[in-house]
């Protein structure tokens, strides 16, 4: 366990490590996060208040950068896991939004039900995609040429 440690920070003091936390692929995401935290957060707050026209925009949006995240070289893994945490939450939002609003759910008891059961299916189903997404970050494609994103470079 400590030859892991030691890695860990070994790595943490190389240039490569210090080039990525000053990069736009380590800000951009982390800027980013606040969108699925606040739809977390909004989870528990009444469902009268959710647009559905920005709560289907928002899921399109993540969707298009997931594939973007994904494509670009290099991948950007924490991108693509703050989308895709972004997807699952919005998409809570916008079945608490229909069942509000077109399935008879605008009674106390049923939106209470609804919102419990929402935010627990949300944070298991974002815990998942985390780990997933930490999972695919270790295995980050580091071939030193351009590769064709298809194909696994083997080195």
């Amino acid at each position: 366990m400590s030859v892991l440690w030691q890695k860990a920070r070994d790595y943490l003091k190389t240039k490569e490590f210090r080039d990525y936390i000053t990069s736009t692929h380590f800000w951009g995401p982390m800027a980013n996060w606040g969108l699925p935290l606040a739809a977390f957060k909004d989870m528990k707050a009444s469902p009268d208040i959710i647009s559905g026209r920005m709560t289907t925009a928002l899921i399109l949006y993540s969707m298009a950068f997931m594939r973007f995240a994904y494509r670009v070289q290099p991948r950007n893994l924490l991108l693509m896991a703050c989308h895709g945490t972004n997807v699952v939450a919005q998409s809570v939002q916008a079945s608490r939004y229909l069942i509000y609003h077109y399935g008879g759910g605008s009674t106390a008891e049923t939106t209470a039900a609804a919102t419990d059961a929402a935010t627990a299916a949300a944070t298991d189903a974002a815990t998942a995609f985390t780990a997933a997404a930490a999972a695919a970050a270790t295995t980050i494609d580091t071939c030193p040429v351009a590769c064709d994103p298809e194909v696994v470079c083997s080195e």
